[in-house]
């Protein structure tokens, strides 16, 4: 519990892997944020006889009132409790919580709220060392070195202008103008716009009606928009545009010998293929040791006993299209633009997740139990190995960077993400491989 928010808890246990929290915030702790709250409202108050900003805490709350200085430094705070009361109650939450907050302090008296909230499921270990579980070992197929080499080519083709009629896979370029009923609308005209030919980028129907034709061919395509197309005012309509062929390029893609592998970098085409199956080699080698320890975890999930109750899993399942969304809207997709992709409401996408939700659910149970089976705690030197890179990013030491989470409260996190990593290479470590 960080020294800066000390705020003290009990916790009871509900049905339904749920609990409920009761936390007070000590009076010292009420009285600093009282504090802070008037002198931030007191950077916006003018007082006869004071500079601005410079009224005294006591003064602004004589004038403006205990009661509402003391609402705002709630409001202002009550986050911070939270945090602080979900760290010193020892739990992982699971949903959102239900927060209730108590009647508000008279001075010397400690703020009192309750949170009930979904928590980690508790799981009963069954057998979890020496686990036989298959494991496949990496294959590359000559095939898939081809793909590459096929693909590398792809990457490095160049297009040239050609004198016949364009065909699928061919590149047009053109001038179009369309319009709907006669009438020109927004953002149907272009100038040298390039198109390859069953890329299936433009509208439905538009790149099929440009087959077999040639630079100087005018054309009219006539095409319906689809009905969920982005532009409401299309949406459903039937078009036509106006297209002039203005030039045919052909894609042509450079010879597999030795001087394309020298292009790359290799002296010779075998080389290449040497390198392109190693690269692969690893990959695929980091893709079945994910799978494989995944599947030990599900062995050890299998022998365990895990009740979750179906409000845990729709909280998680939840909380999962929620981190999704924020992905993607980072990503600069809103969440709205992809329901409309999707086709789907978010109450399906949802329902949809819950499996999965479920599996995690388990699955962190699980490790957790290890974890405390185990006796596990990452040592000092693992916590600081573990923020090496970001305190490289951020141009400062390990030991500073862990000191700054300490502070932050965020501490304990970090540790409990390493201990379930090491419970999970002890799973791992100490299973049977099987063919």
């Amino acid at each position: 519990m960080a020294a800066a928010t000390p705020v003290t808890t009990t916790v009871e246990e509900l049905p339904e892997s749920r609990v409920r929290v009761q936390a007070e915030v000590t009076p010292e702790e009420i009285e600093r944020r009282l504090d802070q709250a008037a002198r931030s409202l007191g950077k916006s108050l003018r007082v006869p006889g004071f500079r601005a900003g410079k009224v005294p805490p006591p003064v602004i709350i004589k004038r403006v009132g205990r009661d509402a200085v003391l609402d705002e430094a709630v409001r202002d705070s009550l986050g911070r409790w939270y945090s602080a009361a979900i760290d010193a109650a020892r739990i992982v939450p699971i949903g959102d919580p239900d927060i209730d907050l108590g009647e508000m302090p008279l001075a010397g008296q400690p703020l009192k709220f309750s949170i009930e909230i979904g928590v980690r499921p508790v799981a009963a270990l069954g057998p979890y060392k020496g686990l036989e579980v298959t494991r496949v070992e990496p294959e590359i197929a000559d095939e898939r070195i081809a793909e590459e080499l096929e693909s590398l080519r792809e990457r490095t083709a160049t297009l040239e202008t050609v004198e016949r009629p364009a065909a699928t896979g061919d590149f047009v370029v053109m001038d179009f103008l369309g319009t709907k009923d006669g009438v020109p609308f927004p953002g149907g005209e272009g100038r040298d716009q390039m198109v390859e030919l069953g890329s299936e980028r433009l509208v439905p129907g538009f790149e099929a009606q440009l087959e077999g034709a040639a630079a100087g061919d005018e054309r009219a395509v006539k095409l319906t928009f689809p009905e969920d197309y982005g532009a409401e005012e299309l949406a459903g309509a039937e078009a036509e545009f106006a297209v002039t062929v203005k030039e045919v390029k052909a894609k042509s893609l450079p010879a597999l010998d030795d001087d394309f592998a020298s292009d790359q970098g290799f002296d010779a085409l075998d080389e290449l293929r040497a390198d392109i199956r190693e690269r692969l080699a690893v990959t695929e080698s980091e893709r079945l040791e994910a799978e494989f320890r995944e599947h030990v975890l599900d062995a050890a999930v299998a022998g365990a006993t895990v009740e979750v109750p179906d409000a845990l899993v729709e909280s998680r399942a939840t909380e999962l299209w929620n981190e999704m969304a924020h992905s993607l809207s980072q990503q600069g997709i809103p969440k709205e633009t992809y329901l409309q992709i999707s086709g789907k409401a978010e109450e399906e996408i949802v329902e949809e997740g819950k499996p999965a939700a479920a599996t995690a659910l388990r699955r962190e149970a699980v490790l957790a139990a290890i974890v405390e089976a185990e006796g596990i705690v990452p040592s000092e030197d693992e916590v600081l190995e573990a923020v090496t890179a970001a305190a490289q990013r951020e141009n400062t030491s390990p030991k500073k960077l862990v000191e700054r989470l300490k502070s932050a409260g965020r501490l304990e996190t970090l540790q409990q993400d390493l201990a379930t990593r090491k419970a999970l290479d002890l799973l791992t470590e100490s299973a049977q491989p099987t063919g």
